[in-house]
């Protein structure tokens, strides 16, 4: 029965090859997988030409020789074959199971639906923007600054498309949303698009093209939080917009890479959620984003990464003297160092101008009682450690410098925001595997935020995040 045990793994390695869970990038596996496939389709094939063409009371031949088409890695030949009708039924199940289609999905797709539930629960010792999560501490305020919050708004739905096709070309899609969209009561929560994009792959080529929404170029890293938007106006810049991608990965060696990135964006001004206006379109320009990175062994636990990037845009805005245009800019720089097999250590640094749309600048991005760029500068480290199997612990600490000389004369932003020179939040949290499905996390920051003619403000903010994961 030495041909039934080939069938048997065959039909077990592929079904291992296509129904692996797909990771961020994974470019060079896909292309071996893809080959795996093509193989063993050939070879259930010819062994269903030879089940087809047996007679259950027929006797065997003594010996049958199965040749597939040319391949990388030719299959063994094996004699002596002999079904007997149950190991027929069997074989004959699986290759038919294996060519119908499942119900209910478009023929040559695979899809692959992800996400998960969460619930965050906060107490803040002061009022923070916005309350659901942290941004900066607002100023202080007649009576009681404290403030409790919980929201199942960061609850996250995913649909992976991959393309089975067969060919030089990998196509994958993405959808991604959650439930922070648009001004909506508590309990009413908006759809928030996160990510949605199609991508071409040549895995041989080590080249990719993307098209969509998805992460800017410039600062890819987030650190470990709890916090919804990742420190985001307090040292993290960086978020998702429309864009044409294209990759390019160089083997320098058999352990370095370096790896080019471009992108052509759409032109986003003021701040990201803002839709009350398309400042940065009208500039009737694109933005760009770029970035160079290089992975090499350093300390021998994993690779380090290190990355420099950069972007440039353009927004008009009715300002003083009348409309004129404002540049947006940044230059970046981030790195990922593995210390050792549990403890891995993050961070970015970045300094440019205009960079609300881009999360930066504390949220402001223009002066328009000068006619002038805010510039900003900032960064955040982070480290990782998983010493034991269910546990992950994180902490670091984020800020951001605004330039003070660029807020002098600006009009205060109205309910209260007062303008904001400079942010800082120092965080630590522990997260704790229920299940292999459920996590359980516990977050405690202090955020510090000072003020241009207003006291600063300080608080502290406790949260617990339940997270149940598919």
């Amino acid at each position: 029965m030495k041909i039934l045990g080939l069938v048997c793994v065959s039909l077990l390695c592929s079904a291992v090859a296509l129904g692996g869970e797909e990771q961020a990038d994974l470019a060079q596996e896909n292309a071996h997988l893809k080959e795996r496939v093509d193989r063993l389709e050939q070879e259930l094939a010819v062994l269903k030409q030879l089940v087809l063409s047996q007679g259950r009371d027929a006797s065997p031949p003594a010996e049958t020789e199965i040749t597939a088409p040319p391949a990388k890695e030719e299959p063994a030949v094996l004699p002596g074959v002999r079904f007997t009708d149950e190991e027929l039924d069997r074989l004959a199940a699986a290759v038919d199971k294996r060519e119908r289609k499942p119900a209910g999905l478009l023929p040559g797709f695979e899809f692959i639906p992800y996400g998960f539930i969460k619930l965050d629960a906060s107490y803040d010792s002061s009022a923070v923007n916005t309350g659901n999560f942290a941004t900066w501490v607002l100023p202080d305020r007649p009576g009681s600054n404290d403030e409790f919050n919980m929201t199942a708004k960061s609850t996250r739905l995913g649909l992976r498309i991959n393309s089975l096709q067969g060919g030089d070309i990998l196509a994958t899609g993405l959808v991604e949303v959650d439930f922070f969209g648009g001004d909506t009561g508590e309990n009413r929560p908006g759809v928030l698009v996160r990510h949605a994009y199609a991508k071409l792959d040549w895995p041989e080529e080590r080249f990719s093209i993307l098209a969509g929404q998805y992460w800017d170029v410039i600062s890819p890293l987030n650190p470990n939080v709890l916090n919804y938007t990742v420190q985001w106006y307090a040292g993290n810049i960086g978020y998702r917009r429309p864009q044409v991608r294209a990759t390019k990965i160089y083997g320098l060696s058999n352990s370095v890479d370096l790896k080019l990135e471009a992108a052509v964006t759409r032109n986003i001004g003021g701040v990201p959620t803002n839709i009350a206006s398309d400042t940065g379109a009208n500039s009737g320009l694109p933005a760009f984003q770029g970035r160079v990175s290089s992975t090499f062994p350093l300390l021998g636990a994993r690779p380090t990464t290190v990355g420099v990037s950069g972007h440039w845009g353009k927004e008009e805005l009715s300002a003083a003297g009348g409309s004129r245009k404002f540049d947006s800019w940044s230059l970046n720089l981030d790195i990922s160092q593995p210390i050792n097999k549990w403890l891995t250590v993050e961070g970015e640094l970045f300094s440019g101008e205009n960079l609300s749309p881009y999360f930066g600048g504390i949220g402001q991005g223009v002066n328009l009682a000068r006619g002038r760029e805010i510039g900003s500068r900032g960064g955040w480290v982070a480290a990782r450690m998983t010493p034991w199997e269910k546990w992950a612990f994180n902490a670091g600490v984020s800020l951001e410098d605004v330039r003070n000389r660029d807020l002098i004369g600006m009009a205060e932003p109205g309910g209260g925001q007062g303008i904001r020179q400079y942010n800082r939040a120092i965080f630590g949290n522990v997260i704790y595997s229920i299940n292999k499905n459920t996590d359980i996390g516990f977050e405690l920051s202090h955020w510090h935020t000072e003020y241009q003619g207003r006291p600063d403000a300080d608080s502290i903010r406790a949260q617990t995040s339940l997270i149940y994961k598919f």
